[in-house]
């Protein structure tokens, strides 16, 4: 794990999103995180030791979706899937897909398998399962604060991880969505959803993939704003309760320019806690 120094924190942003204002000023403890996302192997690891069966495992309850298609009412998980050319970019069920028989074990649905991606992180966990194996393993998920102190690696009033711009020199330093969204992805390594852990340089701390990748689970419940503001939308909407959301940080590899502007220390989204998709994961906390 890496060690990351408390001390005075600035969380959120007033150059983006209305989610992300007001800025505040927090004070967040010493916090040893894990280095990078929790990957499949590691994941797996915990379930043959546990025999946890995940949210994506278990059918949804008819009750949470009245009015549903039985069909649909059985374990599965949202899957991205590229449009075959331009759509409308408020309308994320073009590029979001359920797929009956997709979670962590088989990230595309049936047919795929984790061992593909081993090294890849675990995607389709619901926060219940991400506190299930921080419980586990000994650790906690991380505040939002944390989480958002720890990813800017000890710059202060910067937008990205590692400075004010995007991709300073051309360089690609987060794994995130390279040409039009949602039908256009030209990365030049290739990365075409999730990336191996590591495949990008550390920021200050010495974390990985904080930005871009997988979106994270962190433990602070949602909140519309830092006071109150109405979100923008982006990256997939889900139907629950606002008091059965989360914040998650960090974008993922689906953020783009042109869509979803969140590969960004103070970006945040609320994801409810039962829902499950190809593009959020977690990574784990100690403190003391």
């Amino acid at each position: 794990m890496v060690l990351v120094p408390g001390g005075p924190a600035r969380v959120g942003s007033e150059r983006y999103y209305p989610e992300e204002r007001p800025v505040r000023e927090v004070r967040v403890g010493a916090v040893w995180f894990d280095p990078h996302p929790v990957t499949n192997a590691e994941f797996a690891r915990f379930v043959d030791d546990t025999g946890h069966v995940t949210v994506a495992e278990v059918a949804p309850d008819p009750a949470d979706f009245p009015g549903a298609d039985p069909e649909l009412l059985v374990p599965g998980s949202q899957v991205f899937t590229p449009t075959p050319g331009p759509v409308d970019l408020v309308d994320w069920t073009r590029w979001w897909r359920w797929q009956p028989g997709a979670q962590w074990r088989a990230p595309d649905g049936p047919g795929s398998s984790w061992q593909q991606v081993a090294d890849h992180p675990v995607v389709h966990v619901g926060w219940e399962d991400a506190l299930a194996y921080a419980a586990w393993a000994g650790k906690d998920l991380p505040t939002e604060a944390e989480w958002e102190h720890a990813a800017r690696g000890g710059l202060v009033d910067r937008d990205y991880a590692w400075g004010d711009e995007l991709s300073p020199g051309g360089e690609l330093l987060a794994n995130t969505w390279q040409g039009r969204f949602p039908w256009q992805d030209q990365d030049p390594r290739g990365h075409r959803r999730t990336s191996p852990v590591g495949s990008y340089p550390p920021n200050g701390y010495g974390l990985l993939d904080m930005i871009g990748n997988v979106w994270e689970w962190t433990g602070s419940p949602w909140t519309t704003s830092h006071t109150g503001a109405e979100p923008a939308p982006c990256c997939g909407g889900t139907a629950v309760r606002e008091t059965d959301r989360k914040v998650t940080k960090g974008g993922s590899h689906l953020c783009s320019p042109d869509y979803c502007r969140r590969y960004r220390p103070a970006a945040r989204q609320g994801h409810g806690v039962r829902d499950t998709t190809s593009h959020v994961g977690f990574r784990c906390v100690r403190r003391g």
